[in-house]
Order: structure tokens, then sequence, then C-alpha cells
């Protein structure tokens, strides 16, 4: 399978989760400043080599085959070292692979910009910062940014609608929670990126949802999508670990030191 070859021979690669319904991979690559820019190139011609847009199918908003590719720094890295990575790949991936790249997070002249802003925007009132002003022909359009990091957390509900879950995700939405209500199947999913999960934990989140719940409505199970800081963590209750899709083998540090670099 090609999900599982591109994780076994891309550099760095310390995680994958795949979801068919949403039709999705996020992959976690971890690296130095020297080695993760290579990688994160050669990954991206793999795969715009590969995939066809134009034949995707998936319940998750997205405008390319390299839907979204977050610069995050770890360890003594800054922000800013993020952003010039991310400027670094944005001009390589339009060189060489002529894909539009939308980049967000800090931009010039102190302006920054946001995934769901860029998202509502591109090719109408944003044009692409790099590369061809229309969207490849097969890999659509690329957002290339510079981030801290976040937490991608999923809560499957039951008997709840899509209209009751898109409500409950407009209702839990602020400046630390992104959240939209998704059918998957014959049940609904609240997705959240949680900006400062250390801060507005995933069960602070949970336990917002649990309130919102129409009568007879019910949490399945909660998803973590790719790795958690460990500083979340360290804000939960352990015991409460396990409802919330949370342990330290999943954690970002933990998955750094299985290759041999110390974050903590």
């Amino acid at each position: 399978m090609f999900i599982d070859q591109l994780a076994r021979e891309t550099p760095g690669c310390v995680d994958v989760h795949r979801d068919p319904i949403h039709h999705r991979s996020v992959f976690t690559l971890i690296g130095t400043y020297d080695t993760l820019l290579d990688n994160v190139v050669q990954f991206a011609a793999r795969v715009v080599s590969h995939l066809d847009l134009t034949t995707h199918v998936g319940v998750h908003p997205r405008f390319g085959v390299l839907d979204v590719v977050p610069f995050v720094p770890l360890a003594n890295a800054t922000l800013e070292d993020a952003c010039v990575l991310r400027d670094n790949a944005a001009r390589r991936l339009a060189e060489e692979l002529s894909l539009p790249c939308f980049l967000y997070g800090p931009l010039d002249q102190g302006r920054h910009q946001s995934l769901p802003e860029l998202r509502r925007g591109a090719f109408e009132r944003l044009s692409p910062d790099r590369g061809p002003s229309t969207p490849h022909p097969r890999a659509g359009a690329s957002a290339v940014g510079a981030r801290s990091v976040l937490l991608a957390w999923n809560l499957w509900l039951s008997q709840v609608s899509l209209t009751q879950a898109q409500d409950i995700a407009r209702q839990i939405r602020s400046e630390e929670v992104r959240a939209l209500g998704l059918q998957i199947d014959n049940d609904v999913q609240v997705s959240c990126n949680l900006l400062d999960p250390s801060h507005t934990t995933p069960a602070n989140v949970y336990d917002r949802v649990l309130a919102l719940l129409p009568e007879g409505g019910k949490i399945l199970r909660a998803e973590l999508v790719g790795l958690a800081p460990q500083s979340c963590l360290d804000a939960v209750d352990p015991a409460r670990w396990s409802e919330l899709n949370l342990k330290i083998a999943t954690t970002i540090e933990a998955a750094a030191r299985s290759i041999g670099f110390e974050i903590s």
C-alpha cells in the first residue's frame, strides 16, 4: 500500500494517522533544520506524482493532495526558524513541482493568516504566495504554514444528527478551539484542533461537548490524530487519559526519542 511504503521510506517519519472516510492521512516528520526541508520536499514529490485529487472523495475539507504542510518548532527551535523552513519549502514546492502554495502563520510586515482564512479565500480573494496562479491539474494546491504545537483531536458521537453536531461545533469554537461537525457513515464527529492544548485541554472540550449533547446523544469515543505534546497530558488527570485517547507512547516527545531526538 502506498501510504505504508511512503511512511517506511520517508526519513524522520514517526507517525501516520489514516482515516478511509475522511480519505486523509496525517504524517508526522521530525528532523533537524538541515534535513527536514529535503525530507519534506522529497515526500511531496512522491505524493504529487502518485495521487490525483480529481478522483478523491472524502468528508474533510481539502484543496490538494498535499493539503497542509505545517512546520512546528520543537526543542530549542523558534517560530522564526519554522517560518524560514516554511518559506523555503513553499519556494521549492512551487519551483520543483509546479505546486501553488499558500502561506499561513506569521507573514511579512506583522501580518498573520490562519488556515481557516486561507481555505475560505484560496484562488478567490487570495492568490498563491508561491507558484502558479491556478491549481495543479492533479495535485491542486498546498497550504504551507508555521505554527506552534496544536492537538488534532476528534469526538465520535451517536444518536446525534449532523445539524446537532454542527451546532455543538459552533458552540465550542473559540480562539483556542477550531471545530467542525462532520457526517461519518451512520455517526457524526466533532473534529477539533486545540490550539493551546495545555490550557484548553481535551478534557475541557470533552466535558463541554458532553454538556451540549441532545437527549439520548452519546460520545462513542475520542480520537487522537497524530501526536500529542507531553504538556497536554501533564495538564490532564491521568485517570482520564484512556477516556480521552491520550497515552505517553503517542506523545511527540516519545516519538522523537524513538529516532534519537531529545526534545523535552
